[in-house]
């Protein structure tokens, strides 16, 4: 009988020690998946956390296209602004151009002749012209004969078989002067190429 209760009791214990064990198992399954959830909600609140830094971080570099866009957009129309200020004058200059030959070629005229009267009277009438034009902001065209040709800053306008071997291919004469304004050329000079 001691058998039996001892076998009873032994049967209870390891019934008891089995339970006792598959509810510690039951209870770490549970923690562990607790804590499997807890941290798949941590992972989808970091990844929710790093989708708005990525939206934040597109934003702001979309703030700072649009922005570097409107100072480029700034300073070309303020350097487009300054260039018509400085051209707006160009058609009277361009209408005073012809005046100034004229002048040209009186002083040379007039240098030929004995009269020095009448050349320093038209030579300061000449520099007062030329200066006043000077402020407005023409500017001549350097160009003398035997300079090379550049069709970017003259206009060829003959060809003549060149004096000399060193003027082939240079400027022999310039007939007509060029002026600019600012950098830009209003009037090219016209020069005749040695051939």
């Amino acid at each position: 009988m001691f058998k039996k209760i001892f076998k009873n009791m032994s049967q209870d214990n390891s019934e008891s020690k089995e339970k006792e064990i598959i509810n510690e198992e039951v209870t770490v399954d549970k923690k562990t998946t607790q804590e499997a959830d807890n941290e798949a909600k941590k992972v989808e609140e970091l990844t929710e956390e790093e989708k708005l830094k990525e939206e934040l971080a597109k934003e702001k570099d979309k703030f700072l296209r649009l922005f570097a866009e409107f100072e480029n957009y700034k300073k070309r129309t303020s350097k487009e602004r300054i260039e018509l200020f400085k051209t707006a004058n160009q058609e009277v200059l361009l209408a005073l151009l012809p005046v100034m030959d004229d002048f040209d070629r009186a002083l040379a005229e007039i240098a030929k002749s004995e009269n020095k009267e009448m050349l320093k009277g038209v030579e300061l009438i000449h520099n007062k012209f030329s200066d006043t034009l000077k402020s407005k902001g023409l500017e001549q065209v350097q160009l003398k004969a035997g300079d090379e040709f550049d069709a970017d800053f003259a206009e060829a306008i003959t060809q003549i078989p060149a004096p000399s071997d060193d003027l082939k291919g240079k400027i022999v004469d310039v007939v007509e002067k060029g002026y600019k304004l600012g950098d830009k050329i209003i009037r090219f000079p016209k020069v005749v190429l040695g051939n």
